[in-house]
């Protein structure tokens, strides 16, 4: 009898982000890195409809508009939600699984990410065997990341955030809660605190999941497998975020070093290698 090489089937992923407005400069750069995860799919849901260069097959545009989301969003949820602005919309990033069913009812795991970070290899760190013991995956060790996280796609992981007694008030007004990861407790989880020894504020969703990890419900994974800040020597090299050429991440988080670098001239082909330097991106 001949053997036959049996492979394991990658669980399939599909990361979900919104965006309002003119792309930014490091725009091309948050692509390069997504043709780098050619078995991952990235929807980018937007009213922008400026070409874009060199854009891999995994990455899915979805045009919307603003208003379009918020009737989507009201006659899902059956209330008349508030998304006035385009960063509101972060608090409605745990509701993608339930809102846009339709888009992601065909992966095993769903995501909500942002564009103003720049990918290593995803699947050196989100393997099988987290995918298949876990039902909640966060980039961050302390709480639900809105930068990274997955969910398992099943109806109690995407309705989880119904479980909130905020979550009218959430969706309905137009302040940002920072619902979709811990209500602003940062310094507090950082430091080592248990979000669930603060019942008074917001039931965020790093609260839901903690609770509902202690009760058994559901397995959640959290670890730090990211880069922040502006730290220097941090190298994108053929699909790799590398730090200190000694340490892979799954992606740098742009969020400090895009308000305090020199915007680099714009390029017609981004290199397979460039570094981040505080304040410079060097080719």
């Amino acid at each position: 009898m001949q053997l036959q090489d049996h492979k394991i089937a990658l669980s399939t992923i599909c990361i979900v982000t919104c965006w309002y407005g003119k792309y930014p400069w490091y725009f091309p750069y948050f692509i390069k890195s997504c043709a780098f995860n050619p078995t991952i799919d990235f929807i980018i849901i937007t009213d922008n409809e400026e070409f874009i260069s060199a854009k891999p097959t995994n990455v899915k545009i979805l045009y919307k508009t603003i208003d379009e989301i918020k009737k989507i969003a009201s006659d899902k949820l059956k209330i008349n939600v508030n998304i006035d602005y385009p960063y509101k919309l972060c608090d409605f990033k745990p509701t993608y699984g339930f809102i846009f069913h339709e888009i992601l009812k065909e992966y095993d795991f769903w995501g909500h990410g942002d564009i103003d970070l720049i990918y290593g290899n995803i699947r050196d760190f989100m393997t099988e065997e987290i995918l298949s013991s876990h039902d909640i995956i966060s980039s961050r060790h302390d709480y639900i990341a809105g930068s990274f996280s997955l969910f398992r796609n099943k109806n109690e992981i995407n309705t989880l955030f119904f479980e909130s007694r905020d979550y009218i008030k959430v969706f309905t007004n137009p302040e940002h809660f920072c619902f979709d990861e811990c209500n602003f407790l940062f310094s507090e989880l950082d430091n080592g605190a248990s979000i669930l020894d603060y019942p008074n504020n917001i039931q965020s969703m790093t609260y839901l999941v903690k609770r509902a990890e202690a009760d058994g419900k559901l397995k959640a994974f959290f670890d730090f497998i990211i880069i922040e800040g502006v730290p220097g020597k941090v190298k994108w090299e053929n699909g790799k975020i590398i730090y200190k050429n000694m340490f892979e991440a799954m992606y740098y988080n742009l969020i400090r070093f895009k308000k305090e670098c020199k915007v680099p001239e714009p390029i017609a082909e981004i290199p397979n290698v460039f570094s981040f330097t505080p304040k410079l991106i060097k080719f």
